[in-house]
């Protein structure tokens, strides 16, 4: 009976199963998630060389003039040594996981999870699936509502396949798009754009692309050629807090 238990549990039938448990569904970026994993042994005693989380989250990529939802793991870690589940056992193993500050915003479509999977030779691997809500941190949150002071709203936030001569780390860059809706920019802009990068507690690089409306001939001609564009990388900390919404306001006006 046992070798028959054996050769199901290898194809995933009768086998340990994982619940992973945290500690709450939302978190800001840079916040350590707590929690344990459960571990419950089927029908026949498994070794397991090891436990992962992954935090993983979703992205837009395009091919072919098609968009396709893709995935991308943000972060991975091993929370044990190698050790055997008995047959019906059940163990816990507590852990605490680091989210990223590159990890994105979940606005929109855009989603994280936490992965859990237990390492098991000649084996299905039994996983478990955790969706989390990721907030922004209190220095991003400030720029987002600094923008919007300055009469924009956001249109769109999406999660998207890095250019090239922006990829780094990860594959994908979150992209805030707004428009204005009053106050002075309203007549001379269509849209702006916010990438962050090198986010940390104490600062946060901002890529700025500002979208001026077209004016007369000569402007449409400028639109179409997208040279109405213009960019600008900046360094937001959080001595710039108080007067943020002027600085922006600053660096935004010398485009128009």
């Amino acid at each position: 009976m046992s070798f028959f238990n054996k050769v199901f549990a290898s194809i995933g039938i009768g086998a340990a199963t994982v619940d992973t448990k945290l500690e709450k569904s939302s978190y800001v970026a840079g916040e350590t998630a707590k929690g344990v994993v459960e571990i419950t042994g089927g029908s026949t005693s498994q070794s397991i060389d090891s436990i992962y989380l992954t935090v993983f989250t979703t992205y837009i990529r395009e091919s072919d003039d098609k968009k396709y939802t893709d995935y991308a793991p943000i972060q991975k870690i091993q929370i044990s040594d190698p050790f055997t589940i008995r047959e019906n056992e059940k163990k816990e193993i507590p852990f605490s996981l680091t989210i990223p500050y590159e990890t994105p915003i979940t606005y929109g479509n855009t989603r994280v999870w936490v992965a859990t999977g237990l390492d098991i030779k000649n084996a299905v691997d039994p996983k478990d699936k955790d969706y989390i809500d990721i907030l922004p941190n209190p220095l991003i949150n400030a720029v987002l509502e600094s923008v919007q002071q300055l009469g924009f709203r956001i249109r769109k936030v999406e999660c998207e396949e890095a250019p090239r001569r922006y990829r780094g780390r990860y594959p994908f860059i979150q992209e805030f798009e707004f428009v204005p809706v009053g106050g002075e920019f309203q007549r001379s802009l269509d849209e702006i754009e916010f990438v962050f990068f090198n986010q940390s507690e104490e600062q946060t690089d901002v890529l700025i692309e500002v979208d001026r409306r077209a004016r007369g001939l000569g402007g449409f001609l400028a639109e179409a050629l997208e040279m109405d564009e213009s960019m600008v990388r900046m360094t937001i900390r959080t001595s710039d807090l108080p007067a943020l919404p002027s600085k922006l306001k600053e660096t935004i006006g010398k485009f128009i």
